[in-house]
């Protein structure tokens, strides 16, 4: 099996301040905001054809994060690309044969919509998701 990836659909940033934060991304930078769950700690933004995800530290999508971001500790939760054709069978077949440990194919947002997608962690343990194409 060979993975193509077709783009960065997502990052996910953990933010300690998430109205600052908001404001710099739109303001400064020109995303807008697309999707907000604030029972999740979440603002979505549109960034083009991908969005930046934004999850405050301490939420409920703050995976064991650690501590907040500072200078000696990066804040970046995981890097999600698009992958095209998209067989969560096939592909959790080939992560394990290649020594990674993949998660399961769950539904979940993303710049397309709501469509599959599964977690693994690289060597260094930094979390990435493969997203397939939307469903609706």
């Amino acid at each position: 099996m060979h993975i193509q990836i077709r783009e960065i659909d997502h990052v996910v940033i953990r933010a300690a301040d998430l109205a600052a934060m908001t404001r710099f991304y739109c303001d400064v930078l020109g995303c807008r905001v697309e999707r907000e769950e604030q029972k999740l700690g979440l603002v979505q933004l549109r960034a083009g054809r991908s969005l930046v995800d934004l999850a405050a530290i301490g939420g409920v999508l703050d995976r064991d994060g650690g501590a907040a971001p500072s200078a000696a500790a990066g804040n970046m939760d995981h890097l999600c690309l698009r992958v095209e054709p998209f067989d969560g069978e096939a592909l959790k077949t080939w992560l394990t044969q290649m020594g990674a440990r993949p998660g399961d194919v769950v539904e979940r947002y993303g710049a397309e919509g709501l469509g599959p997608s599964l977690y693994l962690f690289d060597p260094e343990g930094n979390m990435v998701e493969l997203k397939g194409p939307p469903v609706r």
